[in-house]
């Protein structure tokens, strides 16, 4: 792990904690090109009424539109999450070199976790993978989230019920 990649990752966990402030899950991208931020995203699914827009979408699509490519050549994307299915094909069709992620999604997780869209021998792209990078910090931004998410929902369950907190 490089001075660089947590460079990076502190600011898409910034990014991250702008989308729990919104009461969207917290995960942050950041796509950089020649040791230059051209695209940021984080979830807006909720926001958006869109269930597309996951970080990484938004911070692809900031990228391809500075860049004037839909091939994202030689650009490393920061993820606080590691990618869904989904976003792991968008990577591997941007052409995206490098990936690097903070905590991985055993559910969901498609650059190794669950399964490896993003290093699949049958794709036409491969992207190299770095996973780890501020880790705990990562862990803890989502864990915490969902576990004031479980508190508030059955706080709200007692509530509605009558019973007493």
């Amino acid at each position: 792990m490089s001075e660089l990649d947590e460079f990076y990752m502190q600011r898409a966990i910034a990014l991250a904690a702008e989308a729990e402030a919104d009461g969207e899950v917290p995960v942050g991208a950041v796509l950089v090109y020649q040791d230059e931020i051209i695209g940021e995203g984080r979830n807006q699914v909720i926001g958006g009424c869109d269930p597309s827009l996951h970080a990484e979408v938004s911070a692809i699509r900031q990228g391809a539109a500075k860049l004037g490519n839909y091939r994202l050549l030689d650009t490393t994307l920061y993820v606080t999450l590691e990618p869904c299915p989904m976003c792991a094909g968008l990577l591997v069709h941007s052409r995206i070199k490098r990936l690097v992620y903070g905590t991985a999604d055993p559910k969901t997780g498609a650059a190794g976790s669950l399964l490896d869209l993003t290093r699949h021998a049958q794709l036409n792209h491969q992207i190299e993978v770095s996973d780890g990078v501020l880790e705990a910090q990562c862990r803890q931004q989502l864990s915490g989230f969902f576990q004031k998410r479980r508190a508030l929902q059955k706080a709200l369950k007692r509530a509605a019920s009558g019973e007493k907190p």
